[in-house]
């Protein structure tokens, strides 16, 4: 079992369980490894969120990465599929996104990704873990004129920008409409500033909110974790469609006009759909999580798209995305990623095509969110000791209990149990026809798992 890394890079509490030194320790084998699979020392791009200890840990970072003689360009504050973008655009062997993406200020995180702008492969991760753990840490260093440099390039945020003007400026100038309105929840994260930038450029009509980051208030009470704000600025206001993203920019969740939430499952099923009507879902197929909702897969089956389900976390989306060559897959909670753009989750990609296809057909964002339905799904998180989080199947009590319900619910619903990979939780979901019955057995559940795994 790996000791530093999860699903999603590596989370903790900031300064720390997330320590300078800790964090010094994972550049510095972080460049030891990548110099080795690309036989030269590596060129790392380094961006972040907004949390207080961003710049504490950036700093740790490119130390980390300077002692062992790679070179280092910060690009500040950027969202991280910019960073995505931008590796790529660069040619830099690799990048790295300092944040905790949804979770709340006090936790920060690192996470790698490829000079394809992908996340690194789990065999990558171990790698690091190895010699962070190996004892040679301190033999990795560089002296006299090996000693890595860095930059700062917060200019290269206008490339990110360029990237969507190109992408999407003649189709929102040639169907846009003056009643067309969105308002923009930023998180007070990683998007602040961009997507202002971004919107004013393709000339959407647009408010936004929550885009005054001050280090704390990142994801609280707004953003695409907290959707209430929103769902009640787009009702007061008349907004045509309300937007959130989350801290690092990779998520988007949505409302409709009536305050309605649009979530990612109901994103997936409208830009399939566009896209299989205009000839571009690559072999007509979907990729979702075990997580994604029965309605999304009714929705497949209902529409000769084919419904591929990877375990949770846009890594194991993209990697089945890569291996047989479709286009459009993603999570419930909004990572959703196209290939033909971008190889990770991005928050304001998903927003314009979502837009795009509403402006093009002509339709409402509760008239595009009717083409799938969704099944009532409760999630329950279950605090336990984290060392016993991947324990559950290994209680008979437990097991018992799932095997009953799965037996109850049994073609009208389903049971999944799954380890948080970056928090001590447990998470309980139970779909099925009654809200309140799901509910009740979610939380029982969720108590009993609390009660073996404390």
């Amino acid at each position: 079992m790996r000791r530093y890394f999860g699903t999603d890079g590596i989370r903790r509490i900031a300064n720390t369980e997330l320590s300078p030194e800790l964090v010094y320790k994972v550049a510095k084998a972080g460049a030891y490894v990548l110099s080795k699979h690309a036989d030269h020392m590596p060129t790392i791009l380094i961006g972040r969120d907004t949390r207080i200890s961003g710049s504490l840990i950036e700093s740790a970072m490119t130390a980390g990465f300077l002692s062992y003689g790679a070179n280092v360009i910060s690009l500040g504050v950027i969202p991280t599929p910019a960073v995505a973008y931008l590796t790529k655009k660069l040619n830099a062997d690799a990048s790295v996104v300092i944040s905790a993406s949804h979770n709340t200020f006090e936790f920060n995180g690192v996470k790698y990704f490829s000079n394809k702008g992908m996340k690194i492969p789990d065999e990558i991760e171990e790698e690091i873990e190895e010699v962070m753990d190996s004892g040679k840490i301190d033999t990795l260093t560089a002296v006299n004129d090996k000693i890595g440099v860095s930059e700062v390039r917060t200019d290269l945020l206008d490339e990110y920008v360029y990237f969507f003007r190109k992408n999407f400026e003649e189709d929102i100038e040639k169907y846009n409409t003056p009643d067309f309105k969105v308002v923009i929840d930023t998180a007070n994260g990683a998007t602040s500033v961009i997507a202002e930038k971004v919107f004013k450029t393709l000339g959407i009509h647009y408010e936004i909110i929550n885009n005054t980051p001050n280090g704390i208030n990142i994801n609280q009470n707004c953003g695409s974790t907290h959707l209430e704000g929103l769902q009640n600025y787009v009702k007061e206001h008349h907004m045509s469609l309300g937007i959130a993203y989350d801290g690092d920019g990779d998520r988007c969740l949505l409302v409709d006009e009536n305050g309605n939430e649009i979530d990612g499952d109901k994103i997936i099923a409208v830009l399939s759909h566009y896209l299989k009507k205009h000839g571009k879902l690559n072999k007509d197929t979907i990729v979702a999580t075990v997580m994604s909702n029965l309605g999304l897969k009714k929705y497949a089956e209902k529409n000769q798209i084919q419904y591929k389900q990877t375990k949770v976390g846009d890594r194991y989306v993209l990697e089945e995305m890569l291996k047989n060559g479709y286009n459009i897959g993603g999570e419930q909670s909004g990572h959703i990623i196209f290939l033909d753009y971008n190889p990770t989750g991005d928050g304001i990609l998903t927003s314009l095509m979502f837009i795009k296809v509403l402006l093009e057909e002509k339709m409402s964002a509760s008239e595009a969110g009717k083409i799938v339905t969704i099944y009532p799904q409760v999630l329950v998180n279950a605090k336990v000791c984290g060392d016993k989080k991947y324990d559950f199947d290994k209680d008979n009590v437990i097991v018992a209990e799932i095997e009953k319900l799965e037996k109850e619910f049994s073609g009208n619903g389903r049971v999944l149990i799954r380890a948080s990979g970056t928090e001590p939780l447990v998470r309980v979901m139970i779909e099925g026809e009654d809200k309140e019955k799901i509910q009740k057995e979610a939380e029982k559940l969720a108590k009993l798992i609390e009660e073996k795994l404390a």
